[in-house]
C-alpha cells in the first residue's frame, strides 16, 4: 500500500514571500480574492531632509501570512507580488496557529519595542516569560545592543523575533 502525502482540507498559516516593498499591495490583492491574509505592521518614526511622520511598516519586509486550505494554494502564488512560499525542508512552511498569535500579541502591546533579526541564536540560556502580556513564551536570554532582551525563535520562518523585557519577567528554565 502506497500513502500519498496531500495537504488538510483545513486552513493553516502560510508565510509567502513578496516583491520588495509591495508587502500592502500584496495584502489588498490577496484580501480581494477572499483569502484571509496578516501583514504584521509596527508604527515608526521615520525621519526625512524635511519633516518626521510615524508610519506603519512591515515588521517583516518582504513576508505576508496566509491562512488558506489547499484549492487557495496555488491562487496565492498567481497573485501579483507574490514571489514564493517560505520554505522549511523543501517543503512550504505551516506557521503554527500560536506563532501568528504571538506577533498579534506583541504588537498589540504599546510599551513593547519589536525588532526582527535574521541571526539564529544558539548561545543562551533558555528562559520562558514568567509574568507580563507575553507570560509562558519561551526564548533565549541574549544581551543585544547592551540591553537585556528575549529572543523567540520561530523556526519555520527562520528568523527570531527580538522584544525588550524587564529582567523581572522571566525566569530561567532548567533541567
Amino acid at each position: 500500500m502506497i500513502i500519498i502525502e496531500e495537504m488538510s482540507e483545513n486552513k493553516h498559516w502560510y508565510a509567502v514571500y513578496t516583491h520588495s516593498r509591495a508587502e500592502k499591495k500584496v495584502l489588498t490583492e490577496i484580501e480581494f480574492q477572499g483569502i484571509e491574509a496578516y501583514l504584521p505592521l509596527q508604527r515608526k518614526l521615520r525621519q526625512w531632509s524635511d519633516r518626521k511622520k510615524w508610519v506603519e511598516m512591515p515588521l517583516i519586509p518582504g513576508y505576508l501570512f496566509v491562512l488558506i486550505d489547499r484549492k487557495e494554494y496555488d491562487n496565492v502564488l498567481k497573485t501579483p507580488g507574490v514571489v514564493a512560499y517560505v520554505r522549511f525542508e523543501g517543503k512550504a512552511a505551516i506557521i503554527p496557529d500560536n506563532q501568528i498569535e504571538l506577533i498579534q500579541r506583541m504588537l498589540s502591546e504599546t510599551s513593547l519595542q519589536v525588532e526582527v533579526s535574521h541571526e539564529v541564536f544558539e548561545k543562551g540560556d533558555p528562559i520562558m516569560v514568567a509574568s507580563g502580556p507575553l507570560i509562558g513564551i519561551k526564548g533565549t536570554l541574549i544581551s543585544f545592543k547592551g540591553k537585556k532582551k528575549v529572543a523567540v525563535q520561530l523556526d519555520q520562518l527562520n528568523l527570531s523575533l527580538v522584544v525588550e523585557i524587564q529582567l523581572s519577567e522571566i525566569e530561567k528554565i532548567t533541567g
